[in-house]
């Protein structure tokens, strides 16, 4: 699946530094503004524990997590949408992202200076909101300009689609962005071409101190009633601890700190959860004694397309799919008890595929 998420927030908050906790690809870290002027891109395990317990019933050679594609995209400054920074670099990688995952910076720190003075995480969110949205305004007017000559002319669909512009840019005068104006699932066909910035759902991390990594702090607080009235995901993530955790090679001694610290588990394996959940994936899974692994698509794809996703030429020859849901797996032990009691169900090329569906193939070239 072709999908990324961007990492998007005001420079010199901390995106590089969690970027870095979770990809294998290492993004320059320095405490100076606009120090990078291109995005780095990652290749991310999204943390699975089904993965686990599934090999406890199929003992096989090797467990192959689903990934997913994260973008850390160069830090925004006020002015962005005239160039400021690298605000245009920066706005056309967020364009080829499917979903935002926005850092905001909830801690102090003397000797990381605040590129407008001081620590303020609902101001730095407002700041990129007012960016995107005016990129958004520009685009939405420019198809306007377009359009309008076409729908003079009684073009029935440059009407139409003249109508859920001028909704748009209604929408972001009023400074609201694109992902809270109900576009109904017709029309969207009038927007799609644009990419627009501020329609891509998005999903908030708070990154803090140490200190504030169980319950968070002031700020956090202040981003929470910021956000109250929105439906999206607030994350408290600490990078400083975060890079300490990813830094420890033993399992042991790393799930010792992180307990040590109060945390059940890494922030960052709950990020790499939300923004793949953020994307509208789903995960299913093949399980053999060769290899058990996940694999990524879109919720709603059906059994062809996920067998697609395996192979191109298992979707051109598919015959029908055997499916057992993960928890029946579990619950009785092996393929050959969910068969008997009648957990392994045939399915046809309409059957839609559910999350923790585990999948065997049958097809013919």
């Amino acid at each position: 699946m072709a999908l990324k998420c961007g990492v998007i927030g005001i420079t010199n908050i901390g995106k590089s530094t969690l970027f870095n906790c979770i990809s294998k690809t290492k993004a320059e870290i320095t405490n100076f503004a606009y120090s990078s002027n291109k995005s780095n891109v990652g290749m991310v395990n999204v943390p699975d524990l089904r993965l686990q317990e599934l090999e406890k019933y199929q003992p096989t050679d090797k467990i192959i997590p689903t990934t997913m594609e994260l973008v850390d995209i160069p830090g925004l400054a006020k002015g962005a949408s005239q160039g400021e920074g690298v605000g245009n670099t920066f706005l056309t990688d967020i364009r080829n992202t499917d979903a935002l995952v926005h850092v905001l910076r909830c801690f102090d720190d003397e000797n990381l200076p605040h590129i407008e003075g001081s620590v303020d995480p609902v101001r730095d969110m407002e700041i990129v909101d007012f960016e995107l949205q005016v990129r958004d305004l520009e685009s939405v007017e420019k198809k306007m300009e377009k359009w309008a000559k076409v729908a003079k002319s009684g073009d029935k669909e440059a009407r139409k689609g003249m109508v859920v512009l001028e909704a748009c840019k209604k929408h972001l005068e009023d400074f609201k962005p694109l992902r809270s104006l109900e576009v109904s699932e017709s029309d969207k066909k009038y927007l799609a071409d644009m990419m627009l910035l501020t329609a891509k759902p998005v999903m908030y991390v708070c990154n803090v101190d140490e200190a504030s990594a169980v319950n968070g702090n002031e700020h956090v607080e202040q981003v929470k009633e910021a956000l109250k009235e929105q439906e999206t995901e607030i994350l408290i993530v600490a990078a400083g601890l975060e890079a300490e955790i990813s830094e420890l090679d033993d399992e042991k001694d790393r799930v010792d700190f992180i307990h040590e610290m109060g945390l059940e588990e890494p922030g960052v394996n709950k990020l790499i959860r939300s923004a793949y959940k953020l994307l509208d994936l789903n995960t299913f899974f093949t399980v053999g004694p060769k290899e058990i692994r996940a694999w990524t698509l879109k919720r709603g794809m059906t059994a062809p397309q996920a067998a697609g996703v395996i192979h191109s030429d298992l979707e051109r020859g598919f015959i029908r799919a055997e499916v057992m849901h993960y928890e029946d797996f579990i619950n009785y032990g092996s393929e050959h008890a969910c068969r008997e009691n009648g957990k392994l169900h045939i399915e046809g090329k309409s059957y839609v595929v559910e999350d923790g569906d585990i999948l065997h193939i049958r097809f013919n070239i």
